[in-house]
């Protein structure tokens, strides 16, 4: 590259741009702030949230795979609103045969590709919760209207402001089969030992929340978008076959009743182990299986300040546990699990609750229950609180691909870390999805690099979703979009808020701030119903940092990153030295290109008329420019005279000025991160706030100051910011390398696992 030498005594003249939409405040896409959440992004003076407390009693019939149940809920009214009538939620409902989940799926043809895809089109069952009463306290039929996923109770007098009321509702569902179905919960049926795994949740009718943000949220439950319920104590008895184990939300009452004196034992040793103790061992649960008692046994728990309540039950439970210790408090992590799911459950289950337990607790708020638990069943992943339920199973040979090892890693972390979003943080999963999915995602990212070095998360870093934005704008939704219209969920809800945070942590905020921040909007609403507004204000206010360009540009709109470098020129200042600047003008000329028709011309033109005529060439044709003369050193010497010693060293420092031209083809502006490497490769990396971005939304410039001659300039080198097109970060031009794979390659049969046991066996 040419480069130029600048004289200082110029005048340069800039257009200005006035487009600023990119850096608007969102103040008129936030709510307004008010009593009951102010601007800090803080719970107002005026806050409120409901109570719902349940007392349960539930019979699981193995033999036909039904659920019954009596509950009585007491709600307490804290607003200060009288209610006229109460919404519950009725989950299952979404496996009626009318349900509208099954109308409103968009199909086509091409979508059944096997007898066994028209099969399960045509499968049903009688699904769906059966509602035989709702009664009174005092025994008084109430009234009520089911409208799909929603009951409606009406009340003779509204429940007034602080005042709460008891009511008992009586029903029943036949369980859904997980492997037909699909479902966040029902049961899995083992063929070769004909026995079931129940993993129970949505199983109840639950109170809706009602709140300042909507009202009753009585969205119906469709499918993709999830729970909202607000907090309360849960009292659950629950008779199941006796020799089946039972994991569930709370605390154990009668253990002395349910289990033996062995696992009494066994317990209270976990609960001062660091490394997890078998209470029921796999030989114990496979001697269960076999055994099929048919007498039944009760058990109790009970809940505290908790969401929700689910349970998992079978005689097929391997269970072992180990504590860890929190802010002082002492948690029994527990893992429930078949034999079908070692060895990778017994190694590795508990240990990572623990784990995800302890790291959650440092980037949130302190976990606050005493158990926390994961039980395995097939495929699922799904959250409740203080339980989970996790997939990832080995083969039958007891072998695992890696990917299925870090696939049982992840869902754990993930499923065991939604026990702070939403069980603690409690958002609204029936409208955004991201406030639990996006945030749990993004502590989960921060805990499996803790649990292993280089720790390849799907999620999380820039550049993974990187393929995502740059894809078809009309397949992309912004993640402000309700849980239900989503394109492209996994990216959208789980992917892109993941992504954004990890950004903000580790370019635009910086560890610290962002860390700070974070926490403060966990220890704020935790117990609370938090809105986006919320997290969006106490992530600005506890950092002094303006983030409404980023909400604005990552959370509210679609648009990629993908800043280019355009143009770089370089330049050095004219030091008015005749014999350095008029040496610089020779070695420039010297090392010009050369038009290829002069090339040509060397040969192709035997002489010219002014080598043939001496006379031709005057004064001009024969000066030499790159002289230095009497008349320059004078000049000079006068120049010097007027000239402070401080500009004369800085004239004669030879630094070297470049301007640096970027353009932002995307759309979404993000902080310009510059890697220069220099002839000797030495590096420098600059890092430019996002607001140089503020006036000029489409192009900027910027000038560097080096003492070194630039040999290379690499924008976004640390892959931060999820730009979408690297082939026009650096200078100059370099096409980043991919492979074309011409022939597509067979998936490997069998595991890296199972090979090595056939290359053992012709070793031995």
């Amino acid at each position: 590259m040419m480069k130029t030498i600048l004289c200082l005594f110029s005048i340069a003249i800039a257009t200005t741009s006035f487009a600023q939409k990119k850096f608007a405040q969102l103040d008129m896409e936030l709510p307004t702030p008010n009593e009951y959440r102010n601007a800090a992004g803080a719970p107002g003076h005026g806050y409120f949230q409901q109570q719902a407390d349940y007392k349960m009693n539930l019979i699981l019939d193995d033999a036909t795979q039904k659920l019954s149940g009596t509950e009585t809920i007491t709600y307490t009214n804290n607003s200060p609103d009288a209610l006229p009538y109460l919404w519950l939620q009725l989950d299952q409902n979404i496996y009626d045969e009318h349900s509208d989940t099954k109308l409103i799926e968009v199909e086509k043809m091409e979508d059944f590709k096997s007898i066994g895809d028209i099969q399960k089109r045509f499968f049903n069952y009688d699904g769906g919760f059966k509602v035989e009463s709702i009664t009174s306290t005092s025994g008084q039929q109430m009234s009520y209207f089911i409208n799909k996923t929603m009951l409606r109770i009406d009340l003779t007098t509204p429940l007034a402001p602080k005042s709460s009321i008891s009511f008992t509702v009586k029903w029943w569902y036949n369980i859904n089969d997980r492997m037909a179905v699909g479902g966040r919960s029902g049961y899995e049926y083992f063929e070769k030992d004909k026995n079931y795994l129940y993993t129970l949740a949505q199983f109840f009718p639950r109170m809706c929340v009602y709140s300042d943000v909507t009202g009753w949220q009585n969205k119906q439950f469709l499918g993709r978008g999830e729970f909202t319920l607000p907090f309360g104590n849960y009292d659950v008895s629950i008779t199941v076959p006796s020799d089946h184990i039972i994991a569930a939300t709370g605390e154990l009452q009668n253990g002395a009743d349910v289990l033996s004196a062995v696992q009494r034992k066994r317990v209270e040793q976990a609960r001062k182990a660091n490394s997890p103790v078998l209470i029921v061992t796999q030989a114990e649960a496979e001697a269960a299986e076999k055994e099929k008692k048919s007498n039944t046994k009760t058990w109790r728990f009970k809940a505290t300040n908790v969401r929700d309540f689910a349970f998992a039950s079978s005689r097929k439970f391997i269970w072992d546990a180990q504590n860890v210790t929190v802010g002082g408090k002492n948690i029994l992590c527990m893992s429930f699990y078949p034999k079908e799911g070692n060895p990778l459950w017994e190694r590795y289950s508990t240990k990572l609750v623990a784990h995800t337990i302890k790291t959650y607790s440092k980037y949130t708020v302190d976990y606050p229950y005493p158990v926390a638990i994961s039980v395995h069943s097939k495929w699922i992943g799904m959250e409740y609180p203080m339980i989970c339920f996790n997939g990832g199973r080995p083969e039958e040979d007891g072998t695992y691909s890696e990917g299925e090892k870090y696939g049982m890693w992840g869902v754990i972390i993930h499923e065991v870390g939604h026990n702070f979003f939403p069980m603690i943080i409690n958002s609204d999963e029936r409208q955004w999805t991201w406030m639990d999915e996006g945030l749990n995602t993004f502590v989960q990212y921060l805990t499996e690099q803790e649990w292993e070095r280089g720790y390849p998360s799907r999620r999380g870093p820039a550049h993974l979703i990187a393929d995502y934005m740059r894809g078809d704008q009309r397949l992309i939704s912004p993640i402000m979009t309700n849980s239900e219209s989503i394109f492209q969920f996994g990216n959208n809800a789980y992917g892109k808020p993941a992504t954004g945070l990890n950004i903000l942590r580790e370019t635009i905020m910086g560890r610290e701030l962002f860390d700070y921040a974070f926490k403060t909007y966990c220890e704020r609403w935790k117990f609370k119903h938090p809105s986006p507004a919320d997290f969006f204000r106490s992530m600005e206010d506890a950092s002094a940092v303006d983030l409404d360009w980023f909400w604005r540009g990552w959370f509210y709109g679609t648009e990629p990153v993908d800043i280019a470098i355009n143009d770089v020129k370089w330049f050095q200042l004219n030091s008015q030295n005749p014999s350095l600047e008029k040496g610089f003008l020779k070695d420039q000329n010297d090392n010009k290109d050369i038009h290829i028709g002069a090339t040509r011309n060397e040969t192709a033109i035997k002489e010219t008329i002014n080598e043939q005529d001496s006379l031709i060439d005057d004064y001009y044709a024969k000066r030499n420019i790159y002289l230095v003369d009497a008349l320059d050193k004078k000049e000079y010497e006068e120049f010097k005279q007027k000239t402070s010693e401080k500009d004369l060293a800085l004239l004669n420092a030879g630094k070297h000025f470049y301007e640096v031209h970027f353009e932002n083809v995307g759309g979404l502006v993000m902080p310009l991160i510059l890697r220069f490497t220099f002839t000797d490769d030495s590096t420098e990396v600059i890092r430019i706030p996002v607001e140089i971005w503020r006036q000029y939304e489409d192009k900027v410039s910027k000038v560097f100051i080096f003492d070194k001659e630039v040999k290379e300039i690499r924008l976004d080198p640390f892959l931060e910011t999820a730009d979408v097109d690297l082939n026009n970060n650096s200078w100059p031009a370099e096409i980043q390398p991919s492979r074309y794979q011409l022939f597509k390659q067979n998936q490997p049969k069998e595991n890296p696992m199972q090979r090595q046991k056939r290359v053992d066996a012709i070793k031995n």
